[in-house]
């Protein structure tokens, strides 16, 4: 892989890019920023295609993350690249002054991060490759699995909301039966048929 596979990255809250890093010059980075105006601003991944280079984006919790790369560099390792500055920025800054910080404030202490980053994932593309197959597999299964539970705990209230609702029939049933037993049987009823009824639901949804 060539040393300029990976050209031009930056940081951003918003539209506001906190920190950036390259070591060439071009128009690549006024075309990042005017992708970086037009993105979704839910959390996801995006990748441009623009003059032989690919524009990629990871959106995470109101910041972006942008990479802009050669086509030949593909996709993975970009993505990776993201995901790897993402959390280092994220451990660094979490809660922290990024949230009011202007632009270009981070410069100092995160360009070099950035250079960092694209230092090693242009000499270990191999590597960065494969530990994001790993990991969009993991994510994969994750979201397989979560669905699968999900599934589950619908049908489990499904099945636990009929039992209820068949325990609540027979116990009022009873207690129906009770009570024109009671009313038949009871010389006083149509003077105390309220307070006799009344004791008789309360009955029911205290055993419920």
């Amino acid at each position: 892989m060539a040393q300029k596979s990976l050209i031009y990255a930056f940081v951003a809250r918003g539209t506001v890019i906190l920190a950036e890093y390259t070591e060439y010059s071009g128009n690549f980075n006024s075309i990042a920023f005017q992708c970086l105006q037009k993105l979704p601003t839910a959390n996801n991944k995006f990748t441009y295609n623009c003059d032989g280079h690919t524009f990629n984006y990871l959106v995470d919790n109101g910041y972006t993350y942008c990479v802009v790369a050669t086509e030949s560099a593909g996709r993975q390792v970009p993505i990776a690249f993201l995901e790897r500055i993402k959390d280092d920025f994220v451990s660094k800054y979490a809660g922290g002054k990024a949230s009011t910080a202007p632009a270009n404030s981070l410069n100092k202490e995160f360009g070099s991060k950035l250079k960092e980053h694209m230092q090693y994932c242009v000499d270990h593309p191999e590597e960065v490759s494969k530990l994001a197959k790993v990991k969009a597999q993991v994510s994969e299964v994750k979201g397989v699995m979560m669905e699968n539970i999900e599934k589950v705990s619908i049908q489990f209230c499904l099945v636990r909301s009929w039992k209820l609702s068949l325990d609540l029939f027979n116990i009022l049933k009873s207690t129906s039966d009770e009570l024109l037993y009671l009313a038949s049987s009871c010389t006083y009823f149509s003077s105390n048929k309220m307070e006799l009824f009344s004791i008789l639901i309360f009955k029911a949804f205290n055993t419920f």
